[in-house]
């Protein structure tokens, strides 16, 4: 048996005894969408099939730094609760090959319970469930750019993260000599996304040294999400076994564009598979269902933004003139817009969520995507003019305007209400007070941009 034609707990039991393993790995993804995960033996793995297993809920608790969310923390974990095993379930289906491991096997887990309400995972799939309640499935891929440097994780240290030495020198976008000079890692990055089941649909040089975009294919929502999720996760492992590394920072330099993290969508008909994007009649192909789908996105975009933008290096990014959109606006063919329709058929109409950064947690991204689409079908919007030339060169409205910071941001979502009714108040708590954190711990640290500004002038 092949390892993504597991669909059942039978299966995950058959392939296991085929391969004579005698552990498993297992992973769930934490709030900041870092892989967790351990060995765990055949047989502990057999009851975990069948009864769930329990998983520290501290990955729930800290940030990507494993330090404590405190002062104030959040209500669902803390020292206040003592830091209780959380029960996971088992997702058979999510089964996949290790090729770096020999024949050994992944799969992915998802918090249940009461840690559900703040699980990434489980809260992406609530919203699905939803979309399904409406009668749509929602379709989706992501899009990654990410810097590789000859590097590694002692030398980054060494050199305090500067002067760091990119695979490529120069701006090279699409460059047919850089991918075929390092066509061996082209290549094996190309097989490696293959076999693990987030294959690539493209794979290019962008714009600066070192940088790599990949394109995975589009997939059933849920599924696309453990796609990108996994495709972050092993490019760094394979990166860091070819002696590199790869970053998915929003942005890593001042002097080169951000990395994004395009998110690719449409809506179709749960019983005919039709895609609901798609008009022959209505202007660019836009049905009215991806008009009001777009509206909602957009409505929403500035109280949800710290689910697409959640980091203090995610702002950086979002500046005129580097490809990051600054405001809540929508285009046709537009890639100075951040939301930009793409015209196409019954087959590739869709909406592109250019917003969405590299460093971004792909199942938390998803849900606002999807969530803000799917309330401005629910409430009958109609998108704000459409914006035509050069976003950055024009005066927008003021709902139009998106936080400037972190804590703008996870201040905007902990007040808004269509949050909380998209998402729950248990997630809405936690994830806000997760993102006032992580802008309250950048706050401690003195800058080299404020020593070289203020030091002796002052």
């Amino acid at each position: 048996m092949k390892a993504r034609e597991v669909r059942s707990i039978n299966d995950a039991r058959t392939i296991i005894e085929e391969r004579g393993l005698s552990h498993v790995k297992v992973g769930v993804f934490d709030v900041d969408g870092i892989l967790r995960g351990k060995y765990m033996a055949k047989d502990k793995f057999y009851s975990a099939l069948e009864n769930g297993f329990g998983f520290c809920d501290v990955v729930l608790g800290w940030d990507s730094n494993d330090q404590l969310y405190e002062n104030p923390g959040v209500e669902y974990t803390g020292w206040h609760t003592g830091y209780p095993d959380a029960p996971v379930s088992i997702l058979p289906d999510t089964c996949r090959d290790l090729p770096m491991e020999g024949e050994n096997l992944l799969f992915l887990g998802q918090f249940a319970d009461k840690a559900a309400e703040v699980c990434p995972r489980a809260t992406l799939v609530r919203v699905l469930e939803k979309a399904r309640s409406m009668g749509y499935e929602v379709k989706a891929s992501f899009e990654y750019e990410f810097f590789l440097f000859e590097e590694t994780p002692h030398s980054v240290r060494e050199k305090n993260y500067r002067d760091l030495t990119p695979i490529t020198p120069g701006f090279f976008g699409y460059s047919v000599i850089r991918n075929s000079v390092h066509a061996d890692l082209h290549l094996r990055m190309l097989e490696l996304c293959e076999s693990m089941d987030f294959a690539l649909e493209g794979l290019h040089t962008e714009t600066g040294p070192g940088v790599l975009e990949a394109a995975i294919r589009v997939d059933e929502a849920s599924s696309a999400a453990d796609k990108a999720a996994l495709f972050k996760t092993f490019i760094k492992v394979m990166a860091q076994m070819e002696g590199l590394m790869a970053t998915f920072m929003a942005k890593w330099s001042n002097d080169y564009p951000g990395q994004s993290g395009h998110i690719h969508l449409s809506l179709a008909d749960s019983k005919t598979g039709e895609n609901l994007f798609f008009d022959a009649n209505g202007e660019s192909g836009m049905s009215r269902l991806q008009r009001q789908f777009v509206a909602g996105q957009q409505k929403l975009m500035p109280e949800v933004l710290a689910m697409i933008a959640p980091t203090v290096n995610s702002y950086s990014r979002m500046i005129p003139g580097f490809w990051a959109p600054t405001h809540a606006t929508w285009g046709i063919e537009n890639r100075t817009t951040a939301l930009r329709v793409i015209p196409g058929n019954a087959k590739s109409q869709r909406v592109e969520y250019r917003l969405a950064a590299s460093d971004a947690n792909p199942y938390i991204a998803l849900a606002a995507a999807v969530a803000s689409g799917l309330y401005g079908i629910e409430k009958g919007l109609e998108p704000d003019p459409v914006v035509r030339g050069n976003a950055y060169d024009k005066d927008h409205p003021a709902h139009q305007a998106l936080p400037q910071t972190l804590d703008q941001s996870a201040w905007a979502l902990r007040k808004s209400e269509a949050a909380r009714a998209l998402f729950g108040d248990a997630f809405v708590d936690h994830f806000a007070t997760s993102r006032e954190w992580e802008a309250r711990e950048f706050r401690k640290h003195i800058t080299d941009w404020e020593l070289a500004r203020y030091f002796e002038i002052i």
